[in-house]
């Protein structure tokens, strides 16, 4: 003879107690790993957007800088070096137009664009991470005469 399920679930009940309030801390556990990876996934996702918008600020100000050609130099040698002062200087410029913290250096041949920013996180901040900083770097190089990619 078939017993009813309700008197089989009763039984086992009896058998191993009462499971009241074991589940709750289960699902509060699964919570919050659940916010905790759905926190990585969003605010790594927008720190890695504020990333690429740093290079793309650092790489305009590493070109803006590139084009500050010693003219002298130029006029009287035909060789296209950079006048490291006007070339930071017009990086940095170029920065300060952007509204972007960083800092710019010059040589004779390059121009070196660091720039920092600092997003504020969305989830990461229920378990106590506020801020996530992110740099980026460009550099970029004065060339003389018409270059292309190498066959």
């Amino acid at each position: 003879m078939k017993r009813p399920l309700w008197t089989v679930l009763a039984r086992v009940r009896r058998r191993t107690g009462d499971d009241a309030g074991r589940v709750t801390a289960f699902a509060t556990v699964i919570t919050l790993a659940l916010f905790a990876v759905a926190g990585l996934v969003l605010d790594a996702g927008l720190a890695l957007s504020a990333k690429a918008q740093a290079l793309d600020i650092a790489q305009a100000a590493a070109r803006a800088g590139a084009q500050q050609l010693d003219l002298t130099l130029y006029r009287t040698s035909s060789r296209a070096e950079l006048d490291p002062q006007r070339a930071a200087s017009a990086a940095n410029a170029w920065l300060a137009s952007a509204g972007a913290d960083g800092d710019a250096s010059a040589t004779t041949t390059t121009v070196t664009v660091t720039v920092r920013r600092t997003t504020n996180t969305q989830l990461l901040h229920l378990v106590g991470v506020r801020q996530l900083h992110v740099s980026a770097s460009a550099t970029a190089t004065a060339v003389q005469g018409i270059t292309g990619p190498s066959s």
